[in-house]
């Protein structure tokens, strides 16, 4: 099975949300993990608390922010957008999903990023199987 890593530069809001959604949506084409070059204490707190809404995801039962070494090979690498130079980790493929960061904004910016987040998903899965 393909493993797919999703990462950003904190690993606290998308790419978190993008691994949440990856095991749910995808986890019969593809293993999904996030990771960053720093972390975070936590996870963003309004994120865990709309997909513990929108999908009965508890991130943090199941996730914390790592960084890229804590992960392992991936084939296939999303960076979320960063803004910056982003992370770079060896793959078969990598595609950027130019996702802004939602921290500190609207719940309505959180519900747009979640979306767009798992349109994406079910691209990515239709793509690998």
């Amino acid at each position: 099975m393909k493993k797919v890593a999703f990462i950003c530069v904190h690993n606290s809001c998308r790419s978190q949300i993008a691994e949440a959604l990856g095991k749910k949506l995808a986890s019969d084409v593809f293993e999904s993990y996030s990771a960053g070059t720093e972390t975070k204490p936590q996870i963003n707190q309004d994120a865990v608390r709309l997909m513990k809404q929108l999908h009965g995801i508890d991130m943090e039962a199941t996730q914390h922010s790592k960084l890229l070494s804590e992960i392992p090979e991936v084939d296939v690498v999303v960076t979320m957008g960063c803004n910056v130079q982003c992370p770079f980790l060896p793959c078969f493929h990598q595609e950027d999903w130019g996702l802004e960061d939602p921290s500190g904004k609207s719940d309505e910016a959180f519900l747009e990023t979640i979306r767009l987040i798992e349109q994406k998903m079910l691209e990515l899965k239709r793509k690998l199987q």
